[in-house]
């Protein structure tokens, strides 16, 4: 049996203690809230609400802000939580981060990842398998529609 890894490593910069108190006391509750069926606070982020199931990575404090580190994926999750931070302290700000798709035996499918650019405003990824396919000769980009006869 293969045991597949979606790692990344990051720091988010805060300004203060009360920022990273903010952001370290949102990850505990939605960390807490994939393992118990618990009231979320009324004043819980929406946005953070659709992302429970997908909060599989951690988070720490740090001298420049916070770390936020997975070797088991939650890319979505971690994407619209550096964008919510970013809405309530940074606006005009922009985080970037890579991952990898990565496996404890070779398997055709296991290798890859992605990065992210995040804004208060958009959150954009790029997929180096997307990348490759729309690269081949004759290829369509994403959500283009074939040519008629």
């Amino acid at each position: 049996m293969a045991d597949y890894f979606t790692n990344f490593s990051f720091i988010l910069p805060l300004k203060d203690d009360a920022q990273k108190e903010y952001a370290l006391s949102l990850s505990h509750i939605a960390s807490q809230q994939r393992y118990e069926e618990t009231p979320l606070p009324a004043d819980f982020p929406d946005q953070l609400k659709d992302e429970m199931e997908d909060w599989t990575f951690e988070l720490e404090d740090c001298e420049e802000g916070i770390w936020l580190h997975s070797d088991s994926g939650g890319i979505d999750a971690v994407c619209v939580f550096v964008q919510h931070l970013l809405q309530q302290f940074n606006p005009a700000g922009c985080l970037t981060f890579e991952w990898s798709h990565d496996c404890s035996k070779p398997r055709v499918d296991a290798y890859g990842g992605g990065a992210a650019i995040i804004t208060a405003a958009e959150i954009k990824t790029l997929n180096p398998a997307d990348w490759i396919t729309s690269q081949r000769p004759g290829s369509q980009p994403p959500n283009a529609s074939a040519p008629t006869p």
